[in-house]
């Protein structure tokens, strides 16, 4: 419970609207997701994995390139839940840049008593090899157009903590130096995490929508302090959320499942 109070703080909205035995706003199960990795068992880039142990493989940098979660029904705050982690796939490949791996984790979220899980979720992670990035310039887009359209600036004090209420000490998102000098980013990466909760949170305040289902893929960075651009435009039954950057490239997509 105190946790959920300090979601609602996070993202300034009123604590005590959320009360016990309401049910959880479906996004904010990652506070249910964080691992309780040991300092010393945290990847090079910082990285804590997520319940499960990442593979090295010699590849010190991790981006989430995707992610699928399924609501199957609602979790009662202050709940007892049991999750199930594990590596579902590993697959290993040579590109031009060198090798690379994409790893998928799934997770479970299941409700005492209950055979059938809550919330299932699968992430997919690429492991790269250490090059410090070199973005070129890149020129601003059209504006973007969309059925209904917000903005939202990540800064600094939401990164914090957005990344403590995860548990999650990965250094592109919290240590400026590492993201601009050691990965090449031109300052720290918002998590895509918390890109998805961004939009779920348009989702539920804005559209008024409770999703079945979402399909997220992260395309670009988005980085701290910047304005983030989050488009939705109905599709039949189902809506179809973008979230850009301050130069109006796409850097998030989400499909949703009402």
């Amino acid at each position: 419970m105190a946790t959920v109070r300090r979601v609602a703080a996070m993202l300034d909205l009123d604590p005590d609207d959320f009360r016990e035995g309401a049910p959880l706003p479906r996004g904010w199960h990652f506070i249910l997701l964080g691992a309780d990795t040991r300092r010393s068992a945290l990847r090079v880039d910082g990285f804590p994995g997520l319940g499960v142990p990442m593979p090295d493989l010699g590849l010190p940098r991790l981006m989430l390139g995707a992610r699928t979660v399924a609501f199957h029904s609602d979790i009662p705050i202050g709940a007892s839940l049991k999750r199930t982690s594990s590596v579902r796939s590993l697959r290993q490949k040579e590109t031009t840049s060198g090798s690379m791996a994409i790893v998928t984790i799934g997770h479970e979220l299941n409700l005492d008593g209950h055979a059938n899980p809550a919330v299932s979720e699968t992430q997919t992670y690429l492991l790269l090899p250490a090059s410090k990035l070199s973005p070129g310039k890149v020129d601003r887009l059209p504006p973007v157009s969309a059925e209904r359209i917000t903005t939202a600036v990540a800064d600094e004090t939401l990164l914090f903590q957005y990344s403590a209420l995860g548990f999650n000490s990965h250094k592109i998102h919290i240590d400026r130096a590492h993201a601009r000098d050691v990965e090449g980013f031109p300052d720290l990466v918002v998590n895509g995490g918390l890109a998805t909760l961004l939009l779920t949170e348009f989702l539920r305040k804005d559209l008024l929508v409770v999703p079945s289902a979402i399909r997220v893929r992260h395309l670009a960075p988005l980085y701290c302090g910047r304005t983030v651009t989050l488009a939705a435009d109905r599709d039949g039954s189902a809506w179809h959320l973008k979230a850009f950057d301050d130069l109006n490239t796409h850097a998030v997509d989400m499909e949703v499942d009402i």
